[in-house]
């Protein structure tokens, strides 16, 4: 039984089977983490953090669990990655050195600018080419964790509702099928819909959505676990800051009247 938070024994083959987020107050929201090997969708508008949330994820899974990670960088480049996220002290750079991370920029050269990384999609846009450059990753880093940032820009590419939700769905299937348990990225307009293109969440086994409402004259915080298939999960909205650490949820306290 939920009450804000998961309140029931979790049984040690399914605590097994989890992936620990290492958020603060997340993790006691899903029954002790992500399940192996799903793929789940973080949404939300501008300025909610939908990629520091899903940065975190993966440094935490790096220093904390020893589960190397894979970032898909497809609208910002890596540098103003790493650097955005050093304010929270994750230096992505260091576990890169380590070969314990990898960032593939799929940024640069879909916008026509040369890039500096070591990994690099330097072909015109598909989704096949990513798969096959997330897989020889995979295996160079033996990578546990993965993160799409984000699906918006790929779903812009492919402009028709059905074309996006087949090449998500293959997208999310293949992470899934090679070992990955992975978060994709996705911008909100309207924060009555849980994705922009109303497909995403139905291709990812789970939607995390982050809520950033003016409520009067200031802006609140708050996230939502939309859906998460083969877990129970709290189905309240709970507030969450931003802290000079990373994202701390609230698991206890509750927000009414979002919209």
């Amino acid at each position: 039984m939920f009450d804000g938070a998961v309140s029931e024994e979790i049984s040690m083959d399914d605590e097994a089977n989890r992936v620990k987020t290492g958020i603060p107050g997340f993790d006691e929201l899903c029954g002790g983490g992500l399940i192996r090997d799903r793929t789940y969708l973080i949404s939300g508008t501008s300025g909610a953090g939908k990629t520091n949330f899903s940065i975190q994820f993966i440094y935490n899974g790096i220093t904390k669990y020893g589960e190397n990670g894979i970032i898909v960088a497809t609208e910002e480049r890596p540098e103003q990655i790493r650097e955005n996220v050093l304010k929270f002290g994750w230096d992505l750079q260091e576990l890169e050195d380590e070969n314990k991370l990898v960032i593939i920029d799929a940024c640069s050269t879909k916008i026509g600018i040369p890039s500096q990384e070591k990994y690099v999609d330097v072909r015109p846009f598909d989704i096949r080419s990513m798969m096959d450059q997330i897989i020889a990753t995979q295996e160079e880093i033996n990578a546990k964790r993965a993160l799409i940032d984000s699906t918006t820009s790929v779903s812009f590419y492919l402009q028709d509702p059905a074309k996006i939700r087949i090449e998500l769905l293959k997208l999310s299937t293949t992470l899934e099928v090679i070992g990955l348990t992975s978060m994709m990225t996705c911008e909100l307009i309207d924060e009555t819909k849980p994705s922009r293109f109303g497909v995403e969440n139905f291709v990812t086994d789970g939607t995390i959505v982050l809520y950033y409402k003016r409520h009067e004259n200031v802006r609140m915080r708050s996230m939502e676990i939309y859906k998460m298939r083969g877990s129970d999960h709290s189905k309240k909205i709970h507030p969450y800051d931003i802290t000079p650490g990373g994202f701390v949820i609230h698991p206890h306290e509750e927000v009414y009247s979002m919209f």
